[in-house]
């Protein structure tokens, strides 16, 4: 056999949602009333500025797109209050977190993470020749004090996501800054707040200025989720100027192509979309939380654009007569929660469909 990393044979793909399109092969349904609920996906799709950026960014899309992405950066550093020195582009936050782990993670070193948190820590850790320490979860999020004790002589690198994924659980300010104050000040530190703009005015917070404070932490975020770029691949890191040095070292060449970075600064500039973005998903929340006490089925308050439900022993069986039905949830068998299914908020109407679906099923069952 070709001589392959031993870390990379241990290694997964990585399991996204199942696309419209294949669920539509496979069960003879129609594509376009397929309801997907699977991929944490703004499902007003992206906002009308962006896309105008997006469509004129395509006739020149055949030269190389700014390797520096000058531009986009401008603007982050502008909302963000920080320096473009301070960011790092990638292709979607998962290319950065790689990148962090490229940068960190080497055989003999460890990174920290909690159980239940987004699979790309583990995974980029393995890809990387590093070891994970899986710490086990509290109520299904994070135990910050035991992922402090957890972090050995070897540890390079912590994650933490906030609101976590794929359980939706959220993190007060004051307990991740002391958990920073905590951890060797050599030991990086990620922050993914990839859901950061779901959250509302009362338990928003801005770590951005903490960048200063702490030249160990990195601020992940994306624009595939709330601001509905998914499909483009674009995030960004805030650090310090010497990690994101590091970062940029070690990053692949026009990583973020001329479309992406237009788009993304088109939805910067939309404030309205990102306000009726952030309504529609409250009440969406809202919708599915009644319609699954109604239905007595439990689920784990979430503070993203999902939430985790419990199904018990009939969480496969579940997922089948959704699909049939053409929903897509999401499993979540990998994390080590095979009783539960991680479901989108939707439109209105598409939340209600899923809900009137569970509905039928439970009343079979009965």
């Amino acid at each position: 056999m070709t001589r392959i990393n031993p870390n990379v044979l241990q290694a997964l793909p990585y399991q996204a949602g199942k696309p419209t399109s294949e669920l539509a092969r496979e069960y003879g349904l129609n594509e376009a009333r397929i309801i997907k609920l699977a991929s944490n996906e703004n499902p007003l799709g992206m906002s009308p500025r962006a896309k105008a950026n997006a469509t004129l960014a395509i006739e020149t899309s055949w030269m190389y797109p700014d390797p520096n992405g000058f531009d986009l950066k401008r603007t982050l550093a502008e909302r963000c209050e920080v320096s473009p020195k301070n960011i790092t582009l990638g292709n979607g936050s998962n290319d950065l977190l790689e990148l962090v782990a490229s940068i960190s993670l080497a055989p003999g070193r460890s990174s920290v993470y909690s159980q239940y948190a987004f699979t790309v820590y583990a995974q980029a850790t393995l890809r990387a020749g590093g070891q994970g320490i899986a710490v086990p979860a509290r109520d299904y999020g994070h135990d910050l004090d035991a992922m402090a004790a957890a972090v050995r002589d070897d540890t390079s690198v912590v994650f933490i996501s906030n609101p976590n994924n794929p359980t939706g659980t959220y993190l007060e300010p004051a307990s991740i800054e002391h958990f920073i104050n905590a951890v060797p000040s050599d030991v990086l530190i990620v922050l993914d707040e990839a859901y950061n703009e779901y959250l509302p005015d009362t338990l928003r917070y801005d770590s951005v200025p903490w960048v200063k404070t702490y030249p160990n932490l990195v601020v992940m975020r994306t624009f595939s989720k709330a601001y509905g770029l998914a499909g483009l691949r674009v995030g960004y890191a805030i650090s310090s100027p010497e990690v994101c040095d590091f970062l940029n070292r070690v990053r692949p060449a026009f990583n973020v192509s001329n479309v992406a970075q237009a788009a993304a600064i088109g939805a910067l500039e939309d404030t309205d979309f990102c306000e009726t973005t952030f309504q529609m998903n409250l009440a969406g929340l809202a919708q599915l939380e009644a319609g699954f006490t109604a239905l007595s089925i439990p689920y784990v308050k979430s503070y993203g654009n999902f939430i985790l439900a419990c199904f018990g022993e009939a969480a496969a069986d579940v997922n089948q007569h959704l699909l049939k039905r053409g929903v897509i949830v999401r499993p979540v068998a990998t994390y080590g929660l095979p009783q539960w299914l991680r479901i989108s908020v939707g439109l209105p109407e598409q939340n209600a469909a899923l809900l009137s679906h569970l509905n039928e099923l439970l009343k079979k069952a009965q």
